[in-house]
């Protein structure tokens, strides 16, 4: 039993432990992991600046081109004279209506005087419409030109019928359809009628 007991008493030794060095492949394979990771960032930082940036760009070039309001610009172009052996004139026209904006100018209908040496002779309806971004909207409209007495005087005299068309339209240029600036157009004609051809010539719209 005695014998027994020590054999249970007997210590064993503990297997040494095993320590394996670092070496210096493992090392450097640690650090360049390290750099690797550093630089995706900072490339991540990089790209949201950028992103960033171009944005801020892209915003205010939208503020400062796309967004400018301009007056559109309304003319009368191509027109022809008629007139009766009564002497009676009638012009045939177009009004035309150039929008120079990024968003749509939606105007409304819009009467056009004619006038001679400060008398009304005619007038004529430009009716409500839209011009839509970047484009001209064409009229055709035909005015009967009741000369005063006074302007067909000075006309037979000189040949020559001196006329100014003015007109004013009131509208909206709409911008993603959801923002919208009041802006109004003007006209400004003068041309002289040639009775004696019937033409006109210097034909000058403001």
């Amino acid at each position: 039993m005695a014998e027994k007991y020590q054999q249970q008493q007997q210590v064993y030794p503990l297997a040494p432990s095993t320590i394996v060095p670092r070496s210096d492949a493992q090392e450097s394979g640690t650090y360049e992991s390290m750099e690797l990771r550093k630089k995706k960032r900072m490339k991540r930082l990089v790209y949201i600046a950028a992103f960033a940036v171009f944005q801020t760009i892209i915003i205010l070039v939208f503020a400062l081109v796309v967004m400018r309001v301009k007056s559109p610009k309304v003319r009368l172009e191509d027109i022809n004279v008629i007139t009766n052996e009564n002497g009676n004139i009638r012009l045939k026209a177009q009004v035309r209506i150039k929008n120079t904006n990024f968003g749509r100018y939606k105007f409304d209908s819009s009467i056009a005087t004619l006038t001679s040496g400060g008398v009304s002779v005619g007038e004529f309806v430009i009716p409500d419409g839209r011009a839509r971004l970047k484009s001209t909207k064409t009229y055709y409209v035909i005015v009967d030109v009741t000369s005063p007495s006074s302007s067909r005087r000075a006309g037979s005299n000189s040949g020559l019928l001196e006329l100014n068309a003015k007109a004013e339209l009131t509208g909206k240029v709409e911008f993603l359809m959801v923002l919208k600036k009041k802006k109004s157009a003007e006209m400004d004609c003068t041309m002289s009628v040639n009775l004696s051809t019937n033409s006109v010539q210097d034909l000058t719209c403001q």
